[in-house]
């Protein structure tokens, strides 16, 4: 039995990989830099400090990794704050985990966005631990978030199940020993080595029961 699960927040409670996406690549347009094919592939996952410097060094921006972050983070907040998208009905879902269980909230977003996105969705309150990549010696798909909230939960790692969008973020959370619910987003498939790493994959958030999870043993 699962003793807590741990959710991602972009691409399993919030659509936001998209605007992600669309915002750094208008950045990267607007200063300089030269987008790659697999630029979005590698972004997802990243910490802040991470893809800052990705943008400012690999990519060619000519503005400094600490000009980028608070740039870019600037405009995601400034989104927000006009809708954070919603995917189908993640609020009730983790609702209805709250229920059962403790839960936890792993994500590669900056604190401020996390912040916003839990305030807009009025689900502040249903997560006992909540923590940012920005605040974690390294980023997706390295384990450490999802071991820090599992340890300020109070919980072993190996009781608890996350959930997933990402490969990077699979292959975290499979790195911390969590068993891994994945749920693809339609736009980013899962590579083939993440897809073999998840304990179950799901069509949509809509699908993730308590008897889901309960089935993982």
């Amino acid at each position: 039995m699962a003793d807590a699960v741990i959710f991602d927040l972009d691409g399993v409670i919030v659509d936001s990989e998209p605007v992600w996406e669309e915002v750094r690549r208008a950045y990267v347009a607007a200063h300089g830099g030269t987008w790659q094919p697999d630029t979005q592939r590698r972004l997802m996952g990243m910490s802040t400090g991470e893809w800052a410097g990705y943008l400012s060094g690999e990519l060619g921006v000519d503005r400094s990794a600490e000009q980028v972050a608070t740039e870019v983070v600037a405009e995601m907040t400034r989104r927000y704050a006009e809708r954070v998208p919603l995917i189908d009905d993640a609020d009730a879902v983790v609702r209805r985990m709250a229920a059962r269980w403790p839960l936890g909230l792993a994500s590669s977003s900056p604190t401020r966005l996390i912040a916003a996105a839990l305030a807009a969705t009025g689900l502040a309150d249903a997560f006992g631990a909540t923590l940012s990549t920005e605040e974690t010696a390294r980023g997706k798909p390295a384990p450490d978030v999802w071991l820090a909230v599992a340890a300020r939960l109070g919980v072993d790692p190996a009781r608890c199940v996350a959930i997933e969008d990402s490969s990077n973020g699979v292959r975290s959370a499979a790195a911390a020993g969590m068993r891994v619910v994945a749920i693809p987003h339609g736009s980013y498939p899962l590579d083939e080595d993440a897809r073999a790493l998840a304990a179950l994959l799901l069509p949509s958030v809509d699908a993730l029961t308590p008897e889901v999870v309960d089935r993982l043993g």
